[in-house]
């Protein structure tokens, strides 16, 4: 065994568990973390803000399936990535933050060191799955398995190492071994019991959640010998898609309810159930569910709802055991037509504006096929949850939904962008959502990412005013200045071109902007106002 520092260890600790890429924002905290870095082989990419380092993380986790690693200095750093750690809970992303902190015999004191909280471990503890903190050299490695252990099993989410300064710069032992992914037993009578169900039913229909969108080919073998029409939340969208069952509609859409509550079984396969995709109304509830059966890894997400038959598995494992347990002639129960109905139905629902802006999607899906779609809250992303089929799965996400931290868009972009350097990212941001991440472009520079950066530019918080009006209060502060994008994109050297909310405009740009596999910012032009065009 080498001898190396606590840091190095934890480089090489990292690398052992199949890290290769680490976003951070170096420190006077965190200089010892970095001492291994340059000779460990992973990539380090520098956001302009330990938010943008999170972010970063979880767009990288998304796409990539492994875990995204963020290094933040003790105090802000660790309170900058608070936010980006909710998002990653809220929507299960497996993203580590490794943060220094004060010196121990300092910890808990209130001296007024430099970047002192309180208690720093308490506070990362109430939003991470997992927070550690490495006290003694010989506690790195344990804590490492313990930071790592629900990547590996049961619901995913954000974990948290810090290491105290006085730590982090003595001696250790490289060499950890990686751990074993784990995932529960499957408990073959559940899946007999679900399969007789599923078999008697008249009228079946599947639930896709996030946890699914990893099992696409057993949901989409599934869902046929079922004829089972397939609803997709947020998250699942891009499976199955074009199919005849497939239902890329939000489940908070009344037509998507009654085609719920028609169902005489319904099959739940990664799903939280959670409001923000099936109630984002807050009308106080959601669609009822007869003979719910629900998939999950979770344990305790299962108990959180009432449940007919709770299967404990992973989507993908579930979905081949239900297919090898059904009889192996497809039943007939017209899904195709109950699906067809129903997208139709959700369509028409969303109203004119939302179905305009769902026409610039698909314009801009076809003009750059495989692309990764990533957005922040802003209203073609809004329009896009409520009815969009992407063609990729995995392929769109965004913050609208769970926590909905405004800024997550362009850093979860270039997060992407590295995870899959083969595939363009549109990314897309409403003026007022990039405002809060907008120097984040440059990081996208520095390593010449294919991003393009679209700019939804309706001069304000447009969604937000629209609710105000919608309940009679009025519009205030709902209209902060943007930008010229123009010239902040010639700040940043990089292409900028401005087109009129039209799908057309908006393709032939995307497919040029594609082409030359660098970032560019492209901005929609919604209003008609954008300065020189009054």
């Amino acid at each position: 065994m080498t001898t190396k520092t606590v840091g190095e260890a934890l480089v090489a600790g990292l690398k052992a568990r199949g890290v290769t890429c680490v976003f951070g924002i170096p420190g006077v905290h965190t200089v010892e973390l970095y001492r291994g870095l340059a000779a460990s082989g992973i990539r380090h990419v520098t956001p302009r803000h330990e938010q943008g380092a999170g972010f970063m993380a979880d767009g990288f986790a998304r796409v990539s399936g492994q875990p995204g690693v963020a290094f933040v200095i003790t105090g802000p750093g660790l309170t900058n990535t608070l936010t980006p750690m909710a998002q990653a809970r809220a929507d299960s992303v497996p993203v580590l933050v490794v943060s220094g902190v004060n010196t121990s015999t300092t910890l808990g004191k209130g001296h007024g060191h430099l970047h002192e909280l309180p208690d720093q471990h308490a506070l990362a503890k109430t939003v991470a799955l997992a927070s550690e903190h490495v006290a003694r050299p010989d506690e790195l490695e344990a804590s490492l398995d313990r930071a790592f252990a629900p990547f590996a099993a049961g619901r995913s989410g954000p974990t948290h190492i810090q290491i105290p300064l006085d730590v982090a710069g003595t001696a250790s032992q490289e060499g950890f071994p990686a751990p074993a992914s784990t995932q529960p037993p499957l408990d073959s009578g559940q899946i007999a019991k679900a399969a007789a169900r599923l078999s008697k039913a008249g009228k079946v229909v599947i639930l896709a959640g996030g946890g699914a969108k990893c099992a696409g080919a057993g949901l989409q073998a599934l869902a046929e010998r079922l004829d089972a029409p397939v609803v997709q939340t947020v998250n699942a969208r891009g499976l199955m898609h074009g199919h005849p069952l497939t239902i890329p509609a939000s489940p908070s859409l009344q037509a998507v309810r009654e085609l719920i509550q028609d169902a005489d079984c319904v099959l739940a396969l990664g799903t939280e159930l959670g409001p923000t995709d099936y109630d984002m109304y807050a009308t106080g509830g959601m669609a009822d569910m007869a003979g719910l059966i629900r998939v999950d890894i979770c344990a305790e997400q299962l108990a959180r709802h009432e449940t007919d038959l709770a299967i404990h598995a992973r989507a993908g494992e579930a979905t081949a055991a239900l297919l090898a347990a059904l009889p192996a002639a497809p039943k007939q129960s017209q899904g195709a037509q109950r699906a067809n109905q129903t997208r139709a139905a959700a369509y028409e629902e969303i109203g004119p504006d939302y179905r305009e802006q769902v026409e610039v999607l698909n314009a801009m899906r076809d003009a750059v096929p495989n692309a990764l779609m990533i957005g922040d809250s802003t209203q073609p992303i809004y329009a896009g949850n409520l009815y969009y089929d992407h063609e990729r799965a995995g392929g769109w996400f965004n913050a609208a939904t769970g926590y909905g931290a405004l800024g997550y868009g362009i850093p979860a972009a270039i997060g992407a962008s590295i995870a899959d350097p083969s595939a363009h990212v549109i990314c897309i941001a409403g003026d007022g959502g990039a405002q809060f991440s907008l120097p984040e472009i440059m990081a996208a520079v520095d390593e010449n990412l294919p991003i393009t950066f679209v700019i939804w530019n309706n001069r304000g918080y447009g969604e937000i005013a629209t609710s105000m009006e919608a309940v009679d209060v009025p519009v205030v502060g709902c209209d902060p200045t943007p930008p010229e994008f123009g010239p902040a994109a010639a700040s940043f050297g990089i292409p900028y071109t401005r087109v009129p909310m039209e799908p057309q405009a908006i393709a032939a740009a995307l497919r040029e902007a594609s082409k030359r596999g660098t970032p560019s910012i492209l901005e929609i032009d919604v209003t008609g106002t954008v300065p020189g065009q009054e």
